[in-house]
């Protein structure tokens, strides 16, 4: 072997892979460089349209839903001021929410974040037509969101106003319900949506079976306890004085439930679509079942039964909607309409409590139920997050709503009352607050 030859064979085989070798890097570095870098996310115009959607009929639960719900079940008298309640709450909380509620419920709170959101959004500073909420996921405007959220934050305590229907003054009311919203229900919306201590410790809650029901319901039956019963209560008559009024108003409750839930999801996709199917089959399914056993009990089927039922199987399907398949919201319907009927008729008597228009019967009671049962029933085949799933964790999120709720809206009634008082004049109560608060009267 002549190994000088050998050697500059060699020699020029590595000098010639080197140079290869750089010239490989050099292209791989140039496409490198050339490479477009990720586009940015755009906004996903399918998923706007849906939500623009859905909070058009969240807002149509309030107004004219709930006003009419519960205006057609109160006596005559009474007609002009509990729907006058829904229509001004929707106002206040609007101007409060745009102003305060939304930073504090959705913005970062640094140290405090599992508490309580910060102050960097207030009056929705630096949010622009460009800024997206969930960038790369959701990528809807961050407007459509808080204005979603909104309405959310509009119906919650227009629900406590049926526990003290009939009772209240004017003037307390939009003080109390102006608190309220601050120092309750943005904190707790807070702890399960924005980032808090609920959220993060895994309670599941689709559209608001803690934040909205348990929250609310909580909430006016301390009302109905720290105000005590109407003048009358149990020895005159109290009979809804126009149903059609209230049949009006579940039904517009009902369809705007769809926005409710089905628009939880924050994207038009196929989890929306189950949590629709399921806010109608949990729906139909409680209405028959309060219906069944008031037939049974009382030996007739009313029409304020079946509405109510239907309600309270709309309340229960609400946290459950987007963790449970069709079987588990007719689950879910069913039990909600039985245990909701004994609460809102046997219960209440039986404690001697006066929840007017049945808002703990039906809403805390049925978001228990309904918070409960997702802890059970929740299916990872329909949404992945109910893999983790567990009673005693929607246990942990019922106990410090109701905690939090209970004591935070009782100490803000005694400051209202000490400021304005509570109740009207016992005449004024008597000839029926439209006259005595609105100065109206229906003909």
């Amino acid at each position: 072997m002549n190994i000088p030859s050998t050697l500059k064979i060699t020699g020029r085989a590595a000098v010639l892979s080197s140079l290869a070798l750089a010239a490989l890097g050099t292209v791989a570095a140039f496409a490198q460089e050339a490479a477009p870098a990720a586009p940015a996310p755009a906004l996903d115009t399918g998923n706007t349209a849906w939500m623009l959607t859905s909070t058009a009929l969240v807002l149509m639960m309030t107004v004219p839903g709930l006003a009419l719900f519960y205006g057609g079940m109160v006596r005559k008298k009474n007609v002009l001021a509990t729907i006058m309640q829904s229509f001004a709450i929707t106002c206040l909380v609007t101007v409060l929410w745009f102003m305060f509620g939304y930073s504090l419920a959705f913005s970062d709170g640094g140290g405090m974040n599992a508490y309580l959101g910060g102050f960097s959004k207030f009056f929705h500073n630096g949010i622009t037509t460009s800024s997206l909420w969930l960038p790369g996921v959701a990528n809807i405007p961050e407007f459509v969101f808080s204005m979603f959220q909104m309405t959310f934050a509009i119906i919650t305590p227009a629900l406590i106003a049926g526990a003290f229907a009939e009772r209240m003054k004017f003037s307390a009311l939009l003080i109390f319900m102006g608190a309220w919203l601050l120092v309750v229900y943005a904190p707790i919306a807070h702890w399960v949506w924005g980032g808090g201590f609920l959220g993060t410790a895994g309670v599941l809650d689709f559209a608001g079976g803690t934040v909205v029901h348990i929250n609310a319901g909580v909430a006016g039956l301390v009302c109905a306890l720290v105000l005590g019963k109407r003048e009358g209560y149990g020895t005159t008559n109290m009979a809804p004085h126009n149903l059609v009024y209230s049949v009006i108003g579940a039904s517009l409750l009902w369809v705007g439930w769809f926005g409710f839930n089905a628009g939880s999801e924050l994207a038009a996709d196929g989890l929306a679509g189950a949590a629709m199917l399921n806010t109608q089959v949990a729906a139909a399914a409680a209405a028959l079942a309060w219906m069944f056993a008031e037939w049974i009990v009382a030996k007739k089927p009313s029409v304020l039964g079946i509405i109510s039922g239907a309600v309270a199987g709309l309340v229960a399907v609400t946290p459950a909607s987007g963790f449970v398949n069709p079987t588990g919201a007719f689950i879910v319907g069913i039990v909600a309409g039985v245990l909701c009927y004994v609460s809102a008729v046997k219960l209440k008597h039986a404690f001697g409590y006066d929840d007017s228009l049945d808002a703990f019967g039906v809403h805390g009671i049925g978001g228990i139920i309904g918070a409960l049962l997702t802890g059970v029933l929740a299916d990872p085949a329909i949404n992945s997050l109910g893999s983790g799933a567990s009673v005693g964790k929607q246990l942990y999120g019922i106990v410090f709503t109701i905690l939090w709720t209970a004591i935070a809206s009782f100490v803000i009634l005694y400051i209202v009352k000490a400021l304005v008082g509570l109740r009207p004049s016992t005449q004024e109560e008597v000839e029926g607050l439209d006259i005595s608060q609105h100065g109206e009267v229906v003909p």
